[in-house]
């Protein structure tokens, strides 16, 4: 999908409007759906009129393509923020992982939002896991060579443990909306950890 050059805003006021209908979007489409939310429900949610929703984006398009890079932003912002500081790659993963679950948890339209991108641009929502990915098996691979982790593949180690957190979360922050406790996180860990075969 082409989307024409950005609308950038050039004062604080306007980059706090723009946040407010990011905001607003988030919810909309979170809670309808990409195809049923429009710019009208947008634009009311937020509070603004909607030739205001023009002055920052083209389209319906544009706003959720935009969310979906910022959402996959504060997300890598927040995991990174989390583990900061933790020297012990096993520790960093248990915290990186909650962190992931609490975001899940505060997000509740994160799954819908990012699913339903690859229906509307597939290489937005490719470049959503892989952003996820390409920094996370950079960060595994630099504690393997520290030897803070056995030797592996990074890119496949980074993968699979996306993939963990990604139906851990499914299962217990969308369906149960809840944040998996400790005895979940515990179970995760020991399979990251150790893995399944008997010991």
């Amino acid at each position: 999908m082409t989307i024409n050059k950005e609308l950038t805003p050039v004062t604080a006021r306007g980059e706090a409007t723009r946040r407010k209908l990011l905001a607003a979007a988030e919810i909309e489409i979170g809670e309808k759906g990409f195809h049923v939310a429009s710019v009208s429900s947008i634009t009311t949610r937020a509070d603004v009129g909607q030739g205001t929703f023009y002055l920052y984006f083209h389209s319906k398009d544009e706003i959720f393509l935009t969310l979906v890079r910022d959402i996959g932003s504060r997300l890598r912002k927040h995991m990174a923020l989390a583990i900061e500081g933790i020297r012990d790659r096993v520790a960093a993963e248990r915290r990186g992982l909650e962190a992931f679950f609490e975001f899940a948890h505060a997000h509740p339209g994160l799954y819908r939002i990012v699913q339903e991108s690859q229906f509307v641009d597939e290489a937005v929502f490719r470049e959503y896991y892989e952003r996820l990915a390409e920094s996370y098996a950079e960060d595994l691979a630099e504690a393997t060579g520290r030897g803070e982790l056995a030797p592996g593949n990074a890119v496949a180690r980074a993968w699979s443990i996306m993939g963990i957190g990604h139906f851990i979360g499914m299962r217990w922050c969308l369906w149960q909306k809840q944040v998996p406790g400790p005895d979940v996180v515990d179970g995760v860990m020991d399979l990251i950890a150790r893995g399944i075969a008997p010991r």
